[in-house]
């Protein structure tokens, strides 16, 4: 049976179902295990955490607490929502870049330990459960909401190291924003997220010499890497409530409207529309990313040259995406009309081509200048075009939009 408890009163050998309070304070990626490591335990009384609910059918029960005032409260066994029956969320205010940074940064940490944990267990064979994916997507559509260009910036500044596991974070977000800018509903944008989640989960079978290998695959280790999607799919069909749309997504993530992807060939409307999505959100997150035989492409770059790729990504979801990141993403490059460079700090909803800048380049003088935070929408000055990082070697871009290194 299903108790709820202080957390006070937890002890070794209760069985933890569910933990009361926000995700983030929650001090394990995952619930539903007996707690039987004291280190464990100093660490849920110490994390703030109000009540837990304990299932005394496979462990301890709470002691008996006094009749004047009773500190358990039984109920009935309630089977786990669906994932995708999530009640409806209240709207997160927007909020700015800079106020959006430090909360975007605990969400990244908090889901790249989640994420590292989840993925080791699929190394080792074990099912997904997606119950424990779901505060992860949540914790990172929250995000979004207060502010889009906060998550999705820090989420492409990963190191080549954990670049398996922050991939999947960082296209869970680019799933969820565009899912948005398609209108999708809150629990479609809510599976997106999970698809994105999910999708790269095949490569914890994938030999680790070859997925980690610090140079360009030879053919033959390409091959082998072209079959993650199929153990993906296999790892999830035996998991916990895995969505059909995440299956889909794992299985068809590299496929092309032209026919030409993998591993199944399917082309145009054969893909399906989730499938199609999480194609430009891996494809995109994958090539703005330092990996470990590549450095990362400027995002501006990034879009301009996946527009070339004919057939390969479905137009319409293509031009939607542009407009989620934006035309300049955070972090790009741009030359001003007046002759000045900046790096784009924020978005504008409003319009896509007056983004927040920060002017700190001239090129009339080839010289540095004060840095100054301008909002194009209220300027005179305008975006003339996209700068290429490498002509100029400047090795402090991110530091201007991201001042304290957050990530």
């Amino acid at each position: 049976m299903l108790k709820k408890i202080a957390t006070a009163e937890v002890r070794l050998g209760m069985y933890l179902q569910a933990l009361e309070g926000a995700w983030l304070s929650h001090p394990f990626w995952k619930t539903k295990f007996v707690l039987t490591d004291p280190a464990d335990l100093a660490a849920l009384k110490a994390s703030g955490v109000p009540a837990v609910w304990i299932d005394d059918s496979k462990g301890e029960d709470a002691a008996p607490s006094p009749a004047a005032a009773p500190a358990v409260v039984a109920v009935a066994p309630i089977p786990p929502p669906a994932p995708a029956a999530a009640p409806v969320p209240v709207p997160e205010p927007r909020v700015s870049m800079e106020a959006e940074l430090d909360r975007a940064a605990q969400v990244l940490h908090k889901a790249r330990v989640a994420v590292t944990a989840l993925f080791g267990e699929a190394r080792l064979g074990k099912a997904i459960d997606t119950e424990n994916c779901l505060p992860i997507v949540d914790e990172v559509t929250s995000s979004l909401a207060r502010n889009p260009s906060a998550f999705l910036s820090l989420a492409r500044l990963k190191d080549k190291d954990n670049y398996t596991y922050m991939h999947s974070v960082a296209v869970c977000g680019l799933m969820v924003s565009l899912g948005r800018q398609l209108g999708m509903s809150d629990a479609e944008q809510r599976e997106a997220g999970l698809a994105g989640l999910l999708h790269d989960v095949g490569k914890m079978q994938m030999p680790l010499e070859v997925l980690n290998k610090p140079g360009a695959l030879t053919d033959a280790e390409f091959s082998v890497m072209r079959g993650h999607p199929e153990r993906g799919w296999d790892l999830l069909k035996d998991g916990a409530k895995v969505p059909a749309a995440a299956l889909d997504v794992c299985l068809h993530h590299h496929e092309k409207m032209d026919g030409s992807g993998y591993p199944h060939k399917l082309a145009g409307e054969q893909i399906s529309l989730l499938a199609r999505m999480g194609a430009v959100c891996d494809v995109y997150d994958a090539i703005t990313s330092t990996r470990p035989y590549k450095a990362a492409w400027d995002p501006a770059g990034s879009l301009q040259r996946m527009s070339q790729w004919k057939g390969q990504f479905d137009p319409a979801i293509f031009q939607a995406f542009v407009k989620s990141v934006g035309i300049y993403p955070t972090g790009t490059l741009v030359r001003l009309q007046s002759g000045k460079l900046a790096v784009v700090v924020e978005q504008n909803p409003a319009s896509l081509v007056a983004p927040r800048i920060k002017v700190f380049f001239s090129t009339k003088s080839n010289m540095p200048i004060p840095v100054q935070l301008i909002d194009l929408a209220t300027s005179t000055d305008r975006i003339a075009g996209r700068e290429p990082p490498e002509n100029w070697n400047f090795g402090h871009l991110d530091e201007l939009w991201n001042p304290n290194g957050k990530r």
